[in-house]
C-alpha cells in the first residue's frame, strides 16, 4: 500500500493517532478507505488528491458512545450536528429504546409515539415497516448516512415484544424469549444491551432479568450499557451498583452512560468515582461515558412516574387526563421535591418540539413560564400540555455540576457520549459542541487532560469498548476515519441560549475515506454505514 498511488494524501500534519501515546510528524495516505502512515518525504508519491495539514492535528474519527439519532438520521442523513464537530461513528439504540426487534407494527408504531419527545418522530422514516434488527439495520444501509452507526438493544423492545407494555414481573420463559431475541439480535449485528431505567417498560426489570440478558450479550462480544435507576435506594450510589451488580451476575462488561455528578447528589464525585475503580480492581470490565455540558435533555415524559405509563402511549394518556391519577402524580411529585413553595422547580425545565399552533409560542420557554401565564395547578399543566402535544414534548435541564464535570473527563477510562438529542428549535448544547468544547476549553485552555489523552478517550477507547478492530486508531491498514483540527482554533459555540452553532476548528472530516467535511462545510458526501463487529467476527 506505501508504494501504491493514494487516493488522498495529507502532509504536513501532525498525527495524533488514538492511543494516548505522543505526537508525531507523519503523512497519511488513503486507498480504498483504508490508512497507511507514512513517515518519510512524499514528493515523490503519487495522489489523487493533497490536503496540507500544516499547523493542524491528524486524529481518528470521533466515536460518540451515546445518540439519539436512531429514527431523526432518516430526515437528516448529512447529520451536521455531529460530523461537524468530528463525530465519524456514533452508537444508537441507547437508553433501552431501540426501535427493533418489534415483531408487531402496532408495537414500533407504539414506541415511536412513545419516545417522541426524545427520539422524534419524522415521517421521512416512513414507513415504520421494519421488525427484526437486520431489516432496520439494512434500512439505515441503505440511507447511507454521513458517520457509521453502532446498534444496541434496548431492554425496553425485548420486554414489549416479550411481556408487553405492562408493569409486571418477567417469568422464567418471557426471560428465555428475551434471551433468544437478543441472541438472534447479536447475530443480525448488534454490539450489545441498553437499558433506561427510568423510561418504560424497560424501567420494569429487575436486576435478575438484566443480568440473564446481559450474560446473553456478552455470550456473543455484545456488552450492557445503561441509563441507571436513578431513584433506587440512596439515589446517589445505589444506582450504580446495581448497574455494576449487574455486569457481574451477568459475567459481561458494563458501561454506565451518562455518568456524572448532580449537585442535588448528597455526596461529591469521589465516591461515584470510586465505585468503577473498586470494581474494576476487583476484576469487573467496568467504563463509563460523560457528557461534557451542563444541560440534560430527555421527553418531558420522564416527569411522570413509571406506573402512571404502564400499558403504552394510549393508556398513559387515559391516565394524564383522569383527575384521580392526577392526584396521585401531584402527591408522588410533591414526595419526591418537585412540588414546592413557590413552584421554582418548574423554572429550569425548558420545553421544546411543540407542533400545535396555539403552543409554538411556548417553544423554548420554560414550564415555569407556561405555568406562570396559565395560573393553573402545576401538574395540571404539565398533563395538559402532554395530552395536548400527544405526548411528543421535550425538555432541557440542568445535568452535569460544573464543579464535578472535570473529575469525569479526566478519568482513565471515562470516554465521551454526547447523548444529543435532534428536536425542538433549542436542544442541549452538548448536540453541537460536545468534542470541539473538551478540545477547546478543557485541553487547551485549562489544561484537565493532555490532547493525546483526550484524544483516546474519544477515540480507540470507545473502539474497543465496542469492539471495533480496524477504528479508533490512525494505523496502517485501519478504516479512514479521520478528523483534521486546528488544537489552537478548535471550540465549541453552541450555549444554552444558542445551541445550534457549528464548532471552529474543525476543519477537515474524512468517513471511509471520503471527505465529508472540509473548510467551506458539508461536502454532500454520506459514506457511512453499519458497523457490525461481531457478527464480522462470527461469519470469518
Amino acid at each position: 500500500m506505501r508504494d501504491a498511488a493514494f487516493d488522498l494524501l495529507i502532509e504536513n500534519g501532525t498525527v495524533v493517532d488514538g492511543s494516548g501515546d505522543a505526537a508525531f510528524r507523519a503523512a497519511i495516505g488513503i486507498r480504498s478507505g483504508r490508512l497507511a502512515v507514512l513517515r518519510g518525504e512524499t514528493d515523490e508519491l503519487s495522489a489523487g488528491r493533497r490536503i496540507d495539514a500544516a499547523g493542524m492535528v491528524v486524529a481518528p474519527g470521533f466515536i460518540d458512545l451515546h445518540s439519539h439519532s436512531g429514527l431523526m438520521i432518516f430526515a437528516h442523513p448529512l447529520h451536521e450536528p455531529k460530523v461537524r464537530q468530528g463525530v465519524t461513528t456514533e452508537v444508537i439504540g441507547v437508553d433501552g429504546l431501540s426501535y427493533a426487534p418489534l415483531p408487531d407494527p402496532s408495537d414500533l408504531e407504539a414506541l415511536v409515539h412513545m419516545n417522541a419527545g426524545l427520539d422524534g418522530a419524522p415521517p421521512q422514516a416512513a414507513p415504520y415497516d421494519w421488525s427484526t434488527v437486520e431489516s432496520y439495520l439494512d434500512r439505515l444501509d441503505g440511507l447511507r448516512p454521513s458517520v457509521n452507526l453502532a446498534y444496541l438493544v434496548g431492554n425496553s423492545a425485548l420486554r414489549i415484544a416479550a411481556i408487553g407494555w405492562e408493569e409486571v414481573e418477567a417469568g422464567g420463559a418471557q426471560v428465555t424469549n428475551m434471551r433468544s431475541m437478543l441472541r438472534e439480535a447479536m447475530e443480525q449485528g448488534a454490539i450489545g444491551l441498553s437499558s433506561g431505567l427510568d423510561y418504560p417498560p424497560g424501567a420494569y426489570a429487575s436486576t435478575d432479568e438484566l443480568a440473564e440478558l446481559t450474560n446473553e450479550a456478552a455470550k456473543h462480544g455484545g456488552f450492557y450499557h445503561t441509563h441507571v435507576r436513578y431513584p433506587l435506594g440512596d439515589r446517589y450510589l445505589d444506582p450504580f451498583r446495581e448497574a455494576i451488580e449487574i455486569g457481574r451476575r451477568g459475567g459481561g462488561p458494563a458501561h454506565i452512560t451518562h455518568f456524572y455528578h448532580r449537585q442535588t447528589f448528597p455526596g461529591g464525585p469521589g465516591p461515584m468515582l470510586a465505585l468503577v475503580d473498586d470494581a474494576r480492581a476487583g476484576g469487573l470490565d467496568v467504563t463509563f461515558d460523560t457528557y461534557p455540558y451542563e444541560w440534560a435533555s430527555t421527553r418531558l415524559l420522564i416527569m411522570i412516574p413509571p406506573w402512571a405509563q404502564s400499558g403504552g402511549p394510549v393508556r398513559t394518556k387515559e391516565r394524564l387526563a383522569d383527575p384521580s391519577a392526577r392526584e396521585r402524580i401531584r402527591e408522588e411529585l410533591r414526595e419526591r421535591g418537585v412540588l414546592f413553595a413557590g413552584g421554582r422547580a418548574w423554572d429550569d425545565v425548558r420545553l421544546g418540539a411543540f407542533t400545535r399552533p396555539e403552543l409554538i409560542g411556548w417553544e423554548g420557554h420554560t414550564l415555569g413560564e407556561v405555568i406562570a401565564d396559565r395560573g393553573d395547578d402545576p401538574v395540571d399543566v404539565l398533563c395538559d400540555l402532554l395530552l395536548a402535544e400527544d405526548l411528543r414534548v421535550n425538555q432541557v435541564t440542568p445535568g452535569p455540576w460544573t464543579e464535578t464535570l472535570r473529575d469525569f473527563i479526566r478519568h482513565p477510562v471515562g470516554m465521551i457520549g454526547t447523548d444529543s438529542t435532534f428536536i425542538g428549535e433549542k436542544p442541549s448544547p452538548r448536540t453541537y459542541g460536545s468534542y470541539p468544547r473538551v478540545l477547546g476549553q478543557f485541553v487547551r485552555e485549562e489544561a484537565v487532560l493532555s490532547l493525546e489523552e483526550a484524544i483516546r478517550s474519544m477515540t480507540s477507547a470507545p473502539a474497543a469498548r465496542l469492539g471495533l478492530t480496524d477504528r479508533g486508531a490512525v494505523r496502517d491498514g485501519f478504516a479512514a476515519d479521520l478528523v483534521i483540527l486546528d488544537p489552537d482554533r478548535v471550540r465549541s459555540n453552541a450555549t444554552y441560549e444558542e445551541p445550534r452553532r457549528y464548532p471552529d476548528g474543525v476543519e477537515w472530516v474524512i468517513v471511509a475515506g471520503e471527505v465529508v467535511v472540509n473548510p467551506d462545510g458539508h461536502t454532500g458526501a454520506r459514506p457511512g454505514r453499519v458497523l457490525r463487529p461481531h457478527q464480522a467476527a462470527r461469519t470469518a
